[in-house]
């Protein structure tokens, strides 16, 4: 998939200059880091050219053109420290010692108008989050295995659930092929007949919660009954996991079969996240899956680390689930 813009070494340099400045720290005091960005971007240390990517973002998600954009060459932290696979948010905690790459996803959601959530019950309700292999993962079904992925949702069996997703690529080995796979809502849309898309609106699926929300809180077991199809074209299905509920009409296995030959038949996206490289896409309205292509040194891989953000569709989303604010901070919500 082509970057929809490619930063300048001079670009990349004085948006990292800018970012440097941000002194509060993103995981012991979220709301006094956004605060610090937004500072930034009205004193007016932003270079210009951001604004206006994110402006045309903006303007081709509203205009149904593309819920998918990839950025190349995009400022992270001079010094990116490895990470081990045992613990590897206790490394990061230890040995990340500044926050560019922070401050980036910051800063491109305040300027998208997407404000982050995060999830209180999850790596310690951290904002911004490791995509990297865990071993206590190793061979499951979650972004934190070495394995690939099932098209799917994030979260797909919570209540709450993240319209958007954003990667920022800051350790990836380019001898290894690793891509991320992006099919749109509207694309699946098209290829089900307005009989299937009525049932899949039917809360006749059930979802099993992720093992890393498992972990979090042992009561989660699987999601209500829910539709698969939501508003225009949103889609809440987990491949291969995603099933139908007990005692669920006849028709539900038909239109879930149904789904299934729409998402192979889909046009598919994809995008290799290189270092510096920031990948946002939708993760309602389009599912999203890891391939991993060509894998020369298995441990190699394993260091694989994109740095990951959730965010609500605009401010007016958010504003809506005021109620599930946990400890008072906007945008971290419970299971």
């Amino acid at each position: 998939m082509k970057p929809l813009y490619v930063l300048t070494d001079a670009e990349r340099h004085d948006l990292r200059k800018a970012l440097e400045t941000v002194e509060e720290h993103p995981y012991r005091d979220y709301p006094a880091f956004s605060r610090a960005v937004t500072e930034l971007a009205a004193d007016g240390a932003v270079p210009a050219f951001l604004p206006e990517v994110c402006a045309a973002i903006r303007e081709e998600r509203a205009g149904g053109v593309s819920d998918a954009h990839a950025l190349g060459n995009c400022p992270i932290d001079e010094e990116v420290p490895e990470l081990g696979n045992d613990d590897p948010v206790g490394d990061k905690y230890e040995r990340k010692h500044t926050f560019v790459a922070e401050a980036f996803h910051e800063l491109f959601a305040q300027l998208a108008g997407t404000p982050l959530l995060a999830y209180a019950t999850r790596f310690n309700g951290d904002f911004f989050t490791d995509v990297i292999a865990h071993n206590k993962y190793a061979g499951k079904q979650t972004g934190f295995t070495d394995g690939e992925l099932v098209y799917h949702n994030d979260r797909t069996a919570h209540r709450i659930r993240a319209d958007f997703i954003s990667l920022l690529g800051m350790r990836c080995p380019e001898q290894d092929l690793v891509y991320t796979g992006f099919v749109a809502g509207r694309d699946m849309l098209a290829r089900l007949t307005e009989a299937e898309q009525s049932v899949l609106r039917q809360p006749y699926f059930v979802t099993p919660f992720d093992v890393v929300s498992r972990d979090g809180n042992g009561g989660l077991t699987a999601s209500e009954r829910h539709p698969i199809l939501e508003n225009s074209h949103s889609f809440r299905y987990l491949d291969t996991h995603t099933t139908v509920a007990a005692d669920s009409p006849e028709e539900a296995k038909d239109a879930l079969i149904s789904l299934k030959n729409a998402l192979a038949r889909a046009e598919r996206k994809r995008h290799r996240v290189l270092t510096g490289d920031f990948f946002t896409f939708a993760n309602q309205d389009g599912l999203h899956n890891r391939e991993r292509l060509e894998i020369h040194d298995p441990e190699r891989a394993r260091s694989r680390w994109l740095l990951k953000t959730y965010a609500f569709r605009d401010h007016a989303t958010a504003d809506r689930l005021a109620d599930s604010w946990v400890d008072g901070v906007r945008g971290r919500v419970g299971d």
